[in-house]
């Protein structure tokens, strides 16, 4: 047994050429993640979600029993990674279905959004002042008549253009300075940023470097890291770009990832996964603009809370436990470098706040980015993702809640479920004749179905009488359902074309009905507390990058959305990062949402006594009260 620890396989996967030596009895999902192979695995590695299968082309390999796979695949070696230990030298094939791409990150979507708060910025809403200043100072130099010390020197020319009566200088700052000063003629550019109360002088360089003041907007998400790089002395996004969390492969949620991390003492890789995903982000855009990493002072992140904490290698071990707390909501700026984030050695990271552990910076962003808190009306905003986070309010209140709402329409738990990719069903319809109309991203042959999609379909299948409003299949006799594997199924599209059937299963539906109760029903908690009915809703807000592809009408028909005029809902992108920009141009604007965090109300669902008796009468199409949904009798039927 000794021995065949210590005996070495050689493991190359295709078509990416990678490959990777590891020990006899290695579990295949494992080598792929030392060896920066992407395979898709929602659950984690439990064996749960069936998404991680390869195809074994040669050597020998051992795999557990498993439902997940069908005598037709198993003869052809496809194995589920997270079930396969390897044996010998092995080649495997990575499946097209694994590929990640980026067209469907929401990345500047958002782009006359951010121009309007821009302006807002301008005129004085949140007044111009960027949360790190790039000063040009001219001073006279010390004379016989003049003994001021050059620290002080400074600190009076850095009065005379900014309000900053607390400042601090770093001790290597202090000792240069006066070579700095008299180098320069007593001319120079000093680089301050705020960190609370305090103004801290960053830099200081000889010369008029003032222009060159960049900065870097990111949005820590689950599944996507967006970044958006600006020039602070203009207000001006000059480039985005995006990419998968490459944190992925340790699970789809964050919650998988933090029992994984703890289950394999794997908090520093956790963070460096993130950092790396930033850092390259980072480089990619100032490659592109021809900017000097140095000449970027500022990064500032908003996301959920975990991916805060792992950005930060905070202790994240208590948010998935009772009570359910974060290390930290208000996290103060900290040197960039100190987070291994890579641009001015002496820059500033700043992270937005987040109410609680399962409510996030992001949200604060979306309050802030929407106006909600300034609206006398009620409004509600929606951010379905991985989770789904709801914010009830106005200008006197703010009330939030999450649910595990998104992995679902993220497509956990459903058989052919898949993100948003070339050949992801996004749009579908029943034609009178009771055939499929469909669309998929990028025109491409269907290999899945996407969020948009799967809601699409659900929609669809309820309106035709195909399912009941239980969920249930109602159609007996229907040549396209039939018995599978896992019980019975639908046919969505024939094979043909070069490809594959799709299928939407029982349990398929099961599933998806589940997730839209979660986020109804704690909608539902907040307007009933509140005593908030649907017609008392000034706007509806939709966030995120699911939001942005869903139809309104059939997220309100399937019980996903309070049954509210369509006029109401407003499609308002990646508020996430739109927020964070705001905040990067105006102090103000920092503390207007630390304001915001600090107001607002947190329900905590799993201790709510309304929430599960509320989850369990939204697990109807659309709901056991149909009060709540005038409109679901008047919805017309697709076939």
């Amino acid at each position: 047994m000794q021995e065949s620890r210590k005996k070495k396989c050689t493991i190359r996967f295709e078509p990416s050429g990678l490959k990777i030596d590891v020990p006899v009895g290695t579990v295949l999902l494992e080598a792929a993640h030392k060896a920066g192979a992407y395979l898709n695995s929602i659950c984690g590695g439990d064996g749960y979600c069936g998404k991680c299968k390869v195809i074994i082309n040669e050597g020998q390999f051992q795999g557990k029993p498993t439902t997940l796979l069908t005598a037709d695949e198993m003869r052809e070696n496809v194995a589920l990674a997270c079930q396969t230990k390897i044996l010998s030298d092995i080649t495997v094939t990575v499946p097209k279905s694994h590929a990640l791409e980026t067209s469907q990150i929401i990345m500047d979507s958002d782009a006359h959004r951010f121009s309007k708060l821009a302006g807002e910025v301008r005129a004085g809403i949140f007044p111009f002042d960027p949360l790190v200043h790039k000063i040009y100072v001219e001073m006279s130099p010390p004379t016989v008549h003049d003994h001021t010390a050059d620290h002080e020197r400074l600190y009076l020319a850095i009065r005379e253009q900014i309000d900053a009566p607390i400042m601090q200088t770093g001790f290597r700052i202090l000792q240069k300075l006066p070579r700095l000063l008299q180098k320069g003629g007593y001319k120079a550019t000093v680089t301050v940023g705020r960190r609370g109360q305090t103004t801290e002088v960053i830099e200081v360089e000889s010369g008029n470097h003032s222009k060159k003041n960049y900065a870097v907007a990111v949005d820590l998400g689950t599944t996507t890291v967006v970044a958006h790089l600006m020039d602070l002395t203009q207000a001006n996004t000059l480039d985005t770009e995006a990419t998968y969390n490459s944190q992925i492969n340790f699970g789809e949620d964050y919650i998988r990832r933090i029992i994984y991390a703890e289950q394999n003492d794997a908090f520093d890789e956790m963070q460096n996964r993130i950092v790396n995903d930033v850092n390259n982000l980072i480089v990619t855009l100032a490659a592109r603009q021809g900017i000097d990493l140095h000449d970027i002072t500022t990064v500032i992140c908003a996301g959920n809370t975990a991916m805060v904490h792992f950005l930060l290698n905070l202790d994240s071990t208590r948010i998935r436990r009772e009570p359910y707390i974060a290390s930290a909501s208000f996290v103060p700026p900290i040197r960039a470098a100190e987070a291994g984030i890579q641009i001015n050695k002496r820059g500033l990271l700043y992270c937005l706040p987040s109410v609680a552990a399962y409510v996030g910076s992001d949200i604060v962003a979306g309050v802030l980015t929407t106006r909600l808190f300034t609206n006398k009306g009620i409004s509600l905003l929606v951010d379905i993702g991985t989770n789904g986070e709801v914010v009830l309010g106005n200008r006197e209140w703010l009330v939030c809640a999450s649910s595990s709402a998104g992995p679902a329409f993220e497509g956990s738990g459903v058989k052919q479920g898949m993100r948003a990719r070339a050949g992801a069903i996004e749009k579908l319809t029943f034609r009178d004749d009771g055939s499929t109309d469909y669309k998929t991203i990028g025109d491409a042959p269907p290999v899945g179905i996407c969020g948009s999609g799967l809601l699409d379909t659900l929609a669809a299948l309820l309106t035709s009488g195909i399912i009941d409003r239980t969920g249930r299949f109602a159609v007996d006799g229907q040549p396209r359902l039939t018995e599978g594997d896992e019980g019975r199924q639908f046919q969505l599209v024939p094979a043909g074309n070069g490809h594959h059937e799709i299928i939407i299963t029982q349990a398929d539906i099961d599933n998806l009905i589940r997730s839209k109760a979660g986020v109804f029903a704690s909608i539902r908690v907040l307007m009933e507390s509140t005593q908030t009915a649907a017609e008392d809703l000034d706007a509806v807000y939709l966030a995120g990058g699911f939001g942005n592809f869903l139809n309104v009408q059939r997220a309100v028909t399937i019980g996903m959305l309070p049954d509210v005029p369509v006029e109401k809902i407003q499609f308002v992108g990646n508020t996430s990062i739109a927020g964070a920009k705001t905040v990067l141009l105006s102090e103000k604007a920092l503390e207007t949402a630390e304001e915001i965090a600090k107001s607002m109300t947190y329900f905590d669902l799993m201790s709510h006594p309304g929430y599960m008796d509320e989850f369990t009468r939204a697990n109807f199409l659309p709901h056991t009260d149909l009060s709540l949904f005038p409109s679901a009798g008047a919805v017309k039927r697709e076939v």
